[in-house]
């Protein structure tokens, strides 16, 4: 299982071990320390975080937006789980 986190710094979304207590930003190298950044899907393996995080970042891109609300949030733990029991992420 990962973690979808996002950095406080710069942005960048990345994934996390949910035992990891930090991660460096693969981008600006900020300290992302579990529990101070945003956490947004917890995914099977990182394949999946790879592909969400493309997704969230095209979803924001295209929408000229730089993060998701709390609802948005909700909807993408939700579908993400619809979409986990349908099948369509293996």
């Amino acid at each position: 299982m990962y973690l979808i986190i996002r950095c406080q710094n710069c942005g960048t979304f990345a994934y996390i071990d949910p035992f990891q207590n930090w991660k460096l930003c693969p981008v600006c190298g900020e300290i992302m320390q579990r529990g101070s950044v945003p956490e947004y899907l917890e995914v099977k393996d990182h394949h999946e975080a790879d592909a969400v995080i493309a997704e969230l970042e095209r979803y924001l891109y295209l929408n000229n937006r730089t993060d998701l609300t709390r609802d948005e949030t909700r909807t993408l733990r939700a579908a993400y789980v619809q979409r986990v029991g349908s099948g369509t992420f293996r």
